[in-house]
């Protein structure tokens, strides 16, 4: 039965209307995820941003030989619960490497307590009455102020919050990164290149394709139990070494790798192929001189972005014992060591609140990493991907 014009105008105007309804619910979809965005990042940096400051103080330090075997000597009495604690420490070290300080006094601007940095940052007040006198007294002075937190980028992990930095862990995750790296991606791309170009279509590979996919959506802490289970029980490589933390991440990359290079190599059109076939190349020949160049932007692509997704992982390195306390940098990737998550981790467990500002600030750090991986994943793609 035919419809009047009214009843298939009313329909339209039902369906126009179902149209923009699922327009305004997907625009605010996307407005609601940038504003989450834009809440977590905003919320991240004020966390954050007052972990790259810290305070110092103005003092005069004595160096002579009773200094030397009683650091606290050097400074005035009443400004030593104001200074920090590694401060004293360094001392004789510093003088046995510069004997020249010997008999001199020296003014110098040295790293305050954590105590001191949280007052003058405004967060909570734990000083004593007369060290807060005297802490005020320097602060009209001028010779207390936040500066640049420079230990923050050069030092390791410490006890003492004024002192704890990520150099060590920024070490340790560029080893675990590069042992990451020369594993997978030889292995990855070679096995897309296999299973696309050269392997038959049988059920074999077809339950190969299978569990690859699989591989890619398994929790990351059951391969930190695969690393566990077979780096360090079966093969015995150092536990909480750079070595088997970047094998436990390169199992986890391995899938993502192969995915994406899979998808690379299957963009480039076969005509390519039949012109290099009709020219008397080898399959080979094909492969290597043809397929794997033009397709190199998007292997890159997939294989920056699998090695961002590996640095912000610490579920499988927990399980290898990559949240030691590492105070100074490893050298070897067998020597113990941690990584920016793991150190992360680490900090926003420590009771003392003063730690909770290097979280943040360690999560600025590792965050400013991520975009700019996946930022030149972005640059690489779009400078060198070919369109057909």
């Amino acid at each position: 039965m035919s419809q009047s014009f009214e009843e298939i105008s009313a329909q339209l105007k039902k369906r126009h209307r179902r149209s923009a309804r699922m327009k305004w619910m997907t625009m605010g979809a996307l407005i609601l995820s940038a504003a989450f965005l834009v809440v977590f990042i905003s919320d991240m940096v004020v966390r954050g941003w007052p972990a790259f400051q810290q305070a110092q103080l103005q003092v005069e330090v004595s160096y002579d030989e009773q200094s030397q075997k009683l650091p606290l000597a050097a400074v005035d009495e009443d400004v030593r619960p104001l200074i920090s604690r590694g401060f004293f420490r360094s001392l004789p070290r510093e003088m046995e490497n510069n004997p020249e300080l010997m008999g001199t006094t020296q003014t110098r601007w040295v790293i305050a307590d954590s105590r001191v940095d949280q007052f003058l940052k405004g967060n909570e007040d734990r000083l004593r009455p007369a060290d807060k006198e005297t802490l005020q007294a320097l602060v009209e002075d001028g010779r207390a102020a936040l500066k640049f937190n420079t230990t923050f980028f050069t030092t390791g992990d410490s006890k003492m919050p004024e002192l704890a930095g990520i150099a060590s862990a920024a070490i340790g995750t560029v080893m675990t990164m590069l042992v990451t790296m020369a594993v997978c991606f030889p292995i990855g791309v070679m096995t897309a290149v296999y299973l696309e170009e050269f392997a038959p279509d049988n059920r074999l590979t077809q339950l190969i394709e299978i569990n690859i996919n699989n591989l890619a959506a398994v929790p990351s802490i059951l391969f930190g139990l695969l690393g566990l289970a077979i780096y360090i029980s079966f093969f015995g490589v150092p536990r909480s070494s750079p070595l088997v933390g970047g094998l436990t991440l390169a199992l986890m990359t391995l899938p993502v790798i192969i995915i994406s290079t899979r998808a690379a190599l299957r963009s480039v059109p076969d005509s390519i192929r039949h012109a290099a076939f009709g020219v008397g190349c080898s399959r080979w020949q094909v492969v290597r001189d043809h397929v794997l160049p033009v397709s190199l932007p998007g292997i890159l692509t997939g294989s920056i972005i699998g090695l961002a997704q590996a640095m912000g992982e610490t579920a499988p390195l927990i399980i290898v014992g990559m949240v030691a306390f590492i105070p100074d940098a490893s050298i070897s990737i067998t020597d113990a060591s941690t990584v920016m998550p793991a150190q992360i981790f680490t900090w926003a467990s420590e009771p003392n609140s003063a730690f909770a500002e290097k979280t943040a600030g360690g999560i600025l750090v590792l965050l400013a990493v991520l975009i700019f991986l996946n930022a030149l994943a972005v640059w690489l793609r779009n400078k060198f991907e070919r369109r057909w």
